[in-house]
């Protein structure tokens, strides 16, 4: 906390410079109420008097350490940068897999597979509902033998893999996993995340299949399982994306992702688990919108809220139980089909915002998404975009402690 002698000496300056503003405003007016995306007044000055009862310690701080406000890693990009997970998936399996190898020879560092919806409703693709649906959003997936085709000639134990799929989860984890063993990886080499969040497709997307307790049974079976059998693997994307893109603001995204992971950890102790057994691999899915330190704010916000939540209400002992990983993408809704270039420099803005908030992966949306799925040339763009803000900005020479430190240098250094 700062000396509280200092803290009134500030308040009194920012009194009267309040004044000397006040006096200039007639003749230059301010251009309208300033306020975040989620209605927060944003003041003309900040200084340390606003932030004087906060405590170092519990409040931020040490990058690695609780209560994970300033990263889940101690050095974070100066050990590896986050993940380039670009989203992928249209037409048919080897289509996709083209896309996949053209993708890992441009530098992307991990897949993140796209399925078409009846694939995410557990349709066959001959299925008479799933006309004129096949391969549209994402790639059509109705056997084993797909899933072969999909991952032709990429090795699934030198590949992180996330797939966004719900309700038949368990199903697509089952191919993937046989498939490994057929390459000859076995379970425990396996990496990757399947997203497996029901309740958010109550809320915001809608391809559920079965009533929530059903579902819910699903998930819970799934965290067991792969606590003994794949250990690598993340087996939940606890998603807030989607109910950004649905119409909520960020402080809604942030409030009801964690009421759905609570609702999960809660589930998962009533079947038996220990929480310590699952919640290490527990996972988050964010959106990055235009609100630029609105959207830093947040994402330190969720993780020290969750480190709170997993330690206070549910007892989690392990360090890792308490870590909010998540990985994010920009945000689809911010996207104009009207003069689609002005998208680059949107999705730059908010990917530079989930790398100082400290994300572990990221999804850059292409230029023409509004249109249709992306071309070749506009998934390079998308993808130099994140290589550019990793490798040209310096986010991998300087620690995130420096900056979340010039971000924050008000509650940093009082002086």
């Amino acid at each position: 906390m700062f000396e509280q002698e200092n803290v009134k000496k500030l308040r009194i300056k920012k009194e009267d410079w309040e004044k000397k503003v006040l006096a200039k405003l007639e003749r230059f007016p301010e251009r309208k109420d300033f306020k975040t995306d989620s209605n927060v007044p944003v003041e003309r000055l900040y200084s340390p008097a606003e932030i004087g009862e906060l405590s170092y310690e519990e409040d931020l701080g040490f990058p690695g350490e609780y209560p994970y406000t300033r990263g889940v890693q101690p050095t974070m990009y100066r050990g590896r940068l986050w993940t380039m997970r670009q989203y992928a998936g249209f037409g048919s399996a080897e289509e996709t897999n083209e896309r996949f190898k053209y993708l890992l020879n441009q530098g992307q560092t991990g897949l993140s597979v796209a399925f078409d919806l009846p694939t995410q409703i557990g349709y066959d693709s001959d299925h008479p509902l799933a006309r004129g649906e096949v391969g549209k959003v994402g790639v059509a997936i109705d056997s084993l033998q797909d899933m072969e085709i999909l991952f032709d000639g990429i090795p699934l134990d030198k590949v992180s893999t996330s797939m966004t799929i719900n309700s038949p989860a368990a199903v697509i984890l089952a191919m993937y996993i046989a498939l490994g063993e057929k390459q000859g990886a076995s379970p425990e080499q396996l990496t990757g995340t399947i997203q497996n969040d029901i309740l958010k497709e109550y809320v915001a997307r809608g391809t559920y299949i079965f009533p929530p307790h059903p579902s819910m049974r699903l998930i819970t079976d799934i965290f067991a399982y792969c606590a003994k059998n794949v250990p690598n693997w993340n087996t939940i994307s606890i998603s807030g994306y989607h109910i950004r893109e649905a119409g909520s603001t960020a402080v809604q995204e942030i409030a009801f992702t964690l009421a759905d992971g609570i609702a999960y950890v809660d589930a998962a102790i009533k079947a038996g688990l220990d929480v310590d057994d699952f919640a290490p691999r527990l996972s988050f899915f964010f959106n990055a919108h235009l609100n630029f330190f609105e959207e830093v704010a947040k994402f330190r916000a969720a993780r020290r809220l969750w480190a709170k939540i997993m330690k206070e209400r549910f007892g989690a002992k392990n360090p890792k139980s308490l870590m909010l990983r998540f990985h994010t993408q920009t945000a689809g809704c911010s996207l104009t089909a009207q003069q689609p270039d002005t998208n680059i420099m949107r999705v730059a803005y908010q990917a530079m915002s989930a790398v100082l908030g400290g994300t572990q992966s990221l999804h850059t949306n292409s230029r023409d998404e509004a249109l249709a799925l992306p071309s070749q040339h506009s998934v390079l763009i998308a993808l130099r975009t994140q290589q550019v803000i990793g490798y040209e900005t310096r986010c991998n020479r300087y620690s995130r402690s420096v900056g979340r430190f010039i971000l924050h240098r008000s509650i940093d250094r009082p002086d």
